[in-house]
């Protein structure tokens, strides 16, 4: 069992027995997760780096940050830690770029939940893990689920390079449209990813129903779709039955209240109870919330629906949500693709 799976070493047991010093590059909410792992299993941390444009005499956790030549110039051989997001391609390249000099290690940390995604961890899940991975549709899934498991345990940047696919092809191999499609959008944003269906589907779609909790996104989404009487914008939380929740509002995004920051009540509606009609593809992004979305759009789904769902916000969901859908609707084609980011974030499922 989990004979795909090749990483067995832990990258945050790596780091606790390297002799060499290791740099965290980045601040902010990242690397004090980081720094949480750290402090749990005593690794030491020797300093901070950034960008040179975000350098100007900061100070984080008690460190002077540099810049990385700074560092290279008193210090010939360390180990870097990613401590954000890359997911764009200039700052894709550079991350390679720095890689390919230094040993760098991207940990993975939950964006929601608790916990980390270790080999141990793995072994606790095996036989979900193992379902997930045989009930797989195509052997490009099977291999980015076995890259991308493989980057969750050591922080590898390699695996995510060698299955990164091209977002284009989401709507060309993965997701066939229409040209009367009902779309619903479970955490639209400003509705980018509306704008993704409709360019995809070349305007010609039945309604699209969005979702979007956050109030200033709302507003943004409500002024770039005004008077687009196709669209239907609902300002709630997609969870599992009707509710409100308190939410932290971050920056642009939504988190639950146990993050810190100034907390909001929002309400909370089931897709099942807000869509008077039968959905064709249903896309799901929330945060965390992936699992009570899917639950209430249980008829959606088992009706035919076609779905794209995040993979990345807890450790669980990589293998739950996968069997959840399977679940809900047997017929469904399962596909795993992994779209270009580090960490391991846009890593999606696509079902039809």
């Amino acid at each position: 069992m989990l004979g795909f799976i090749s990483e067995k070493q832990d990258c945050w047991e790596f780091l606790r027995n390297t002799d060499l010093p290791v740099f965290i590059y980045g601040m902010g909410d990242g690397a004090l997760k980081i720094m949480k792992a750290f402090r749990k299993y005593g690794i030491p941390v020797a300093g901070f780096f950034a960008s040179d444009e975000f350098v100007r005499g900061h100070t984080f956790e008690g460190h002077l940050v540099h810049t990385l030549s700074q560092i290279e110039s008193l210090i010939d051989d360390f180990i870097i830690v990613l401590a954000f997001a890359a997911g764009y391609q200039s700052l894709y390249d550079r991350i390679n770029e720095i890689a390919s000099r230094h040993i760098l290690i991207a940990p993975d940390v939950p964006v929601a939940g608790d916990g980390l995604f270790t080999y141990g961890y793995c072994l606790e899940n095996a036989g979900k893990i193992q379902a997930v991975y045989d009930m797989l549709d195509d052997e490009i899934s099977k291999k980015t689920y076995a890259d991308v498991i493989n980057f969750k345990i050591s922080g590898k940047i390699k695996y995510l390079n060698d299955c990164t696919s091209p977002r284009e092809e989401v709507y060309e191999k993965l997701i066939r449209l229409s040209e009367n499609d009902v779309f619903v959008d479970m955490g639209a944003y400003r509705g980018d990813t509306a704008e993704e269906f409709i360019s995809a589907c070349r305007g010609k779609y039945g309604h699209i129903y969005a979702f979007e909790p956050n109030p200033k996104n709302f507003r943004r989404l409500s002024k770039n779709f005004s008077g687009n009487e196709r669209i239907t914008l609902i300002n709630a939380a997609a969870g599992s039955e009707k509710g409100t929740v308190s939410i932290s509002v971050n920056e642009g995004r939504m988190a639950h209240s146990s993050v810190s920051g100034k907390t909001v009540e929002i309400p909370v509606a089931a897709a099942d109870e807000v869509i008077p009609e039968q959905a064709t593809v249903i896309k799901i992004d929330v945060e965390g919330d992936e699992k009570q979305a899917l639950l209430g759009a249980k008829k959606q789904i088992a009706g035919g629906a076609k779905i794209l769902c995040s993979l990345y916000h807890r450790n669980e969901d990589i293998f739950e949500l996968p069997l959840l859908i399977k679940e809900i609707a047997p017929d469904l084609k399962l596909r795993i693709r992994h779209h270009l980011y580090i960490p391991a974030w846009e890593t999606n499922l696509y079902a039809e």
